[in-house]
């Protein structure tokens, strides 16, 4: 980008980030994120779930935690792609029990959770044998989209 005399930006970094993610080159995105930063270009949400994504998918959970930790330091808000990320990466790299401490922040946050946070969080707790924990997600699953739909009647 920079030999066709165009700076790399926040937009271009996050494309980058993110399509090297999606192409399985988990490594190359965050080490993309990190010259980012190197570069002292600013890193916004979307920025970071691409990496979280990367972390995801190359089974880092450690980076992801320490992505998380930086985000905070930002000030960059973390929202329900952010943490089903970090859920995800905490499940892949057989960290259960650290996937329902990420779960049960979500409400700190502020953050609401999904389909795809309970199901992540459930593979978690079946990754770790704790088929009581799975099935206590599974209601609560249930229970809120029982309330959803009140609200929506």
């Amino acid at each position: 980008m920079v030999l066709s005399g165009m700076e790399p930006n926040t937009i271009t970094c996050s494309a980058a980030i993110s399509a090297c993610e999606k192409s399985g080159e988990s490594k190359k995105a965050l080490q993309l994120f990190s010259m980012m930063l190197q570069h002292s270009l600013e890193a916004n949400t979307i920025t970071f779930n691409a990496a979280l994504c990367a972390c995801e998918k190359g089974g880092e959970p450690e980076k992801s935690l320490q992505l998380l930790s930086l985000m905070e330091q930002s000030k960059v808000g973390p929202d329900m792609m952010t943490l089903n990320a970090a859920i995800g990466a905490m499940e892949k790299g057989d960290e259960w029990d650290r996937a329902l401490d990420l779960f049960a922040g979500m409400a700190q946050r502020s953050v609401k959770s999904d389909t795809i946070t309970f199901s992540v969080a459930i593979d978690a707790c079946e990754s770790g044998n704790a088929s009581e924990k799975a099935l206590q997600l599974c209601n609560m699953m249930a229970l809120s989209n029982w309330r959803k739909l009140r609200e929506w009647q």
